[in-house]
Parts: structure tokens; sequence; C-alpha cells
């Protein structure tokens, strides 16, 4: 038998039951906010389906994994997602402007994921709680284009691409690229895993 989906209205946010819990789904839990980020449904053999979840705190970006029960109820906070621009840093905040009403915002730099290859002008995602307005955290997009600044000389013909050595971006980040990469190139970085991903051609 199929349960109803209902919602419940709870401190501005609503009640899901544990088995609508998506990837994405962000959760108030022990006055805590987590983000799913896996979800599984567990039927053994004997007993009731359970949820496994590993679930991203919002602060601090610990994962802890969780099981809840079917028909459990969580609490659903909304999240709005919007595009805002970088324009400059003042003292421990960097200046974002939202990309549809202009309105510029600081947000501290412990709250942007990626933060380190982030310059001037990049388009970041804000994620934010809808009934409070508070951003949660700041996201750079996955991959970003960054020019090296600083690199030793590579070998000519040297094609090697497992070895590495240190470049410095032109954010002053660090990565490590490998030996054929000259200063000058502007190179593809990923920035959660913070890895060299390929030269961009000029």
């Amino acid at each position: 038998m199929q349960s109803q989906k209902r919602t419940y209205k709870h401190h501005n946010n609503y009640m899901i039951n544990a088995q609508d819990i998506k990837n994405g789904t962000c959760i108030r839990m022990d006055g805590k906010l987590y983000f799913c980020i896996e979800f599984l449904h567990i039927k053994p053999g004997k007993g009731n389906t359970f949820m496994r979840t590993k679930l991203k705190d919002v602060v601090n970006g610990y994962v802890i994994e969780r099981r809840f029960n079917i028909g459990e109820k969580l609490e659903d906070v909304r999240v709005e997602r919007r595009p805002y621009q970088y324009l400059y840093q003042e003292s421990g905040d960097f200046i974002f402007m939202n990309q549809e009403t202009y309105e510029q915002i600081p947000i501290h730099k412990d709250l942007i994921t990626g933060v380190d290859y982030m310059k001037e002008g990049d388009i970041v995602e804000v994620v934010s709680d809808a009934s409070t307005e508070t951003v949660l955290f700041a996201e750079m997009p996955i991959k970003t284009q960054l020019k090296i600044t600083y690199t030793e000389p590579g070998l000519k013909g040297d094609t090697a691409t497992n070895t590495l050595k240190p470049a410095t971006v032109e954010t002053g980040a660090t990565v490590r690229v490998p030996l054929f990469i000259n200063e000058g190139e502007t190179i593809e970085v990923e920035t959660r895993e913070v890895s060299y991903v390929g030269r961009v051609k000029a």
C-alpha cells in the first residue's frame, strides 16, 4: 500500500517522510542543516525496509551516515539556488552581486567551496534557506579556467602526464600540473578535488 505524501508546516519548513529524501534534499536535524548526498533503500530479508543516507553538514562539510525508518518524519528545509557574481574581497568577506536583482551581499570565505580558485567576475551558485534568506554556502563551478603565473620551465618533448610539478595560478593558489605545462598557459582545474584537468588552447 502506497503511503500518501503529506507535508506539515513546521517552523516555516515542511515535514517529509524519510523515503522521500533525495540527493540535494536539505533537512534540519539536531539543530543543524544537512544536505543528502547519497541515499539507498535497504530491504533486509527480515524486518522493515529502511533508508541509509549520507548527509553533509552544511556548515563544516563533515559527512555522516544516518539510518531512517520508512515513514519517519524529517524536517525539510526549502533552499534556493541563485547565481551571484564575485566582485571583490573586503577583509574576511567576499562581496557578491545577485545576477537578477544586482543586490550585493558579503559571504565569508569559509562558506565558499573552491574559494582558492575563484577570481573576480566568476559566477558562483549561492544556496540559501528560503524561509530566512540566510546564506548557507556558495559553490564555485566544478571546473574553472585559470592562467599560470609561475611554474618551473617544462622540458621540451617531455609529455609525461604521470609526473607532476607545482604551478601557481592567477588567484595565488597552487595546482599540480604535468611537466610540459608552462608559465603563461591557461589550464582547466577541478575545484572540488583540486586537480589539473587539461590545457586550454588559446
